[in-house]
């Protein structure tokens, strides 16, 4: 009983962890990443990404329908339909736009797929999730200090809403690495 009670206390102990060890940003970064957002607020806004989002939103190709978690995370990085994502108008504005901080950019329609992307993500829909579901409130949202699974860089993402006429149709987000931004 003993051990049993023991080992009860280390998996809440374990539970807990993550959350007891939560890196702050200290003002000054927090700061920057302030700043970083308004940026990322006009890159949502722009004409390129609301009409991506709302071309996704009205009919989603039969090709992208299809798709779920499993079927995404076993396409490669080199296949055509994955590297469509990063070759579409969007995509490309979102490499014509990305600094030296960014690690990774996505925009998800409003049901949270892929509408545009850096690279591939790691998750072909978002909803359910706060980095999409919060801007699909009309506010932004900012992350946990986090190893990121798609870039294996420490970084902090946060997401913005896609607005039409006011109205959150999608959302864009964007990891910001750390390190690049603390020596800006």
């Amino acid at each position: 009983m003993k051990t049993i009670t023991t080992l009860l206390g280390l998996a809440a102990l374990l539970a807990f962890a993550p959350a007891l060890h939560a890196e702050e940003l200290d003002a000054a970064v927090q700061a920057k990443l302030d700043a970083r957002i308004k940026q990322i607020e006009s890159l949502a806004a722009d004409p390129v990404i609301v009409k991506a989002v709302k071309a996704q939103n009205t009919a989603m190709p039969a090709e992208l329908a299809a798709l779920d978690q499993t079927k995404w995370k076993a396409l490669c990085v080199l296949d055509p339909l994955v590297r469509s994502f990063s070759k579409n108008e969007a995509g490309l504005l979102l490499k014509a736009k990305k600094s030296a901080d960014v690690s990774e950019a996505f925009v998800s329609a409003a049901d949270g797929t892929k509408v545009a992307f850096l690279n591939k993500t790691s998750g072909w829909s978002h909803k359910g999730k706060p980095k999409h579901d919060v801007p699909m409130t009309g506010k932004n949202w900012q992350g946990a200090v986090e190893v990121d699974d798609s870039t294996g860089l420490r970084q902090v993402q946060v997401a913005v809403p896609v607005l039409e006429d006011g109205k959150p149709i999608g959302s864009l987000v964007v990891g910001l690495d750390l390190s690049k931004l603390k020596s800006e």
